[in-house]
Order: C-alpha cells, then sequence, then structure tokens
C-alpha cells in the first residue's frame, strides 16, 4: 500500500521537539508512509510569528509533505488570510471549533468558508468533544456549512468521536449526492481504533464497518494525529483499516488513494 496520510501536527522544536518536522519524517519512516498531510501550529499557542509563513519555508524541502495552514480565527481580514495561505502554496485548513472557540456556523467562520471555497482550499475540522461549549461545535452544523458552501469540500476528522459519529454520519449521508456521485464531506479517520489514550474519538471496527456500509470507501480519508499518536499507534491504526473486510483497491483508496485525488497531488 502507498500511504498518504492526512492529519499531522507539526510544531518548531522549541514548541514541541517531538512534533518537528524531522521527527515526522522518523515516524513516517518507521510506518511505511509516503506522503503527508501537515498542519501548521494554532495562533492559539500563543504563536511570536506567523505559522504558515513558518510552514511554507519548512516544507519547501520536502515533496513528500503537504502543507495545511491555519487561521487566527479572531483575528483581522480573515479573507486575505485565506489568500495567503494560498498563495503560499498549501492545499487546506485546519481548524478547531472547540479549541479555537468558534461557532461552526458562526459570522468569522462563514467569511473563512466563502474564502477557501473561492480559493479551493480544503478544510479539516476536528470533531468530537473537547470540553468547549457544544452549542458551537455540535456536528449537526457541518450541514449548514455544506448547505451554504456547495463547492466547499471538507473533512469532519475523528468522524464525530464516539459521542457524536451518528450526528457526523447523518451529514455525511445528507451531502453524499447518489446521482451525480458529488462528495464534499468526506469522513477522516484518525484516532478512532484507540479505545484507550484516545478513548473519546474512538469508533472500532464495527461503527467504521458501518460507516464504509452506509456511505462509502471513497470519502474515508486515513490521518495520523501526529505527534499525540507515536509509530506503534499509528502501526496500529494502519493494520486496524487493512484487516477491514473490504478489498484491496478500497484500503488503498483509504489509505491514500482519496486523499490524493481531493488534493490533486500524485500518490
Amino acid at each position: 500500500m502507498k500511504i498518504f496520510a492526512n492529519h499531522a501536527h507539526v510544531f518548531r522544536r522549541d514548541q514541541r521537539a517531538d512534533g518537528t518536522v524531522s521527527a515526522l519524517l522518523e515516524v513516517m519512516d518507521k510506518t511505511g508512509i509516503e506522503k503527508c498531510v501537515c498542519f501548521a501550529p494554532f495562533y492559539e499557542w500563543g504563536l511570536d510569528y506567523n505559522p504558515n509563513l513558518w510552514m511554507a519555508e519548512e516544507l519547501k524541502a520536502h515533496p513528500e509533505l503537504t502543507g495545511f495552514g491555519v487561521v487566527d480565527i479572531h483575528g483581522q481580514d480573515l479573507a486575505g488570510q485565506v489568500r495567503q495561505i494560498r498563495e503560499l502554496g498549501l492545499k487546506g485548513i485546519k481548524l478547531h471549533p472547540a479549541f479555537q472557540k468558534f461557532a461552526i456556523d458562526g459570522p468569522e467562520a462563514f467569511q473563512v468558508y466563502a474564502a477557501a471555497q473561492e480559493a479551493g482550499l480544503f478544510l479539516s475540522f476536528h470533531t468530537g468533544v473537547h470540553w468547549h461549549r457544544i452549542k458551537d461545535y455540535q456536528p449537526l452544523l457541518f450541514d449548514e456549512v455544506a448547505w451554504h458552501f456547495p463547492d466547499l469540500k471538507f473533512s469532519m476528522e475523528h468522524v464525530g468521536g464516539y459521542c457524536f459519529f451518528n450526528e457526523a454520519l447523518a451529514v455525511i449521508l445528507n451531502n453524499r449526492a447518489e446521482e451525480t456521485g458529488k462528495c464534499n464531506v468526506y469522513a477522516g479517520l484518525t484516532s478512532v481504533f484507540d479505545n484507550d489514550r484516545n478513548r473519546f474519538w474512538y469508533l472500532g471496527q464495527e461503527r467504521v464497518r458501518t460507516l464504509l456500509h452506509m456511505t462509502s470507501d471513497e470519502l474515508c480519508l486515513f490521518g495520523l494525529d501526529f505527534p499525540y499518536n507515536n509509530a506503534e499507534k499509528i502501526t496500529e491504526a494502519i493494520n486496524e483499516i487493512l484487516r477491514l473486510p473490504i478489498d484491496e483497491d478500497a484500503k488503498q483508496r483509504i489509505l491514500g488513494g482519496n486523499l490524493a485525488r481531493v488534493l490533486g497531488v500524485d500518490l
């Protein structure tokens, strides 16, 4: 299998030594991952630098890595921030409504979605319980995103987690056009097989099989959650996907083919 994984958080060494680009490359080598999407650090970490400029510079020497930027959601000129992300050659944006403390259907978020849709950027949203007012990040609100921005492609990482799996599934189903084959809402299979450290986002084999049965293997994207998951945890997740009762082509789509297609990247 050629693995192109989503969802690796990377940091400067002074922020997190086990989360640097070099550390990610080591984990990729240990786990047999050929390519990976990297998320820039959130502004909410109290950064004194532009994380998108840093990300673009950091990845210049690493064609195997694809960058996603972040927005200062409570800052100025949100559309301009999104345009800069696109101009830097980054392929998408990572958004975390609970951690960044914004409403999924709020006016600031809608400015970001409109600009991302125009720029052709992919959005990866954290979903699942994350210690903030649930009213702001209830997964059913993603149906409003899909409704108002019909050409915007995005993933629901963790597929709602243990608590909101059914709601996330409803959004994916509601926005899968059977007649046209248009699919803009994707399921991020990130930290969904670990019932210990990642129990809040645990889905397990049964729910993932339900997801595949109800939707399609063409809508699933494998993710790492690096550095929060180490090489051992990531290998376990890959093995869980490999033992799903689906054919080899479907496994290849989940482990990289779908992500390469949606981002326009060669696998």
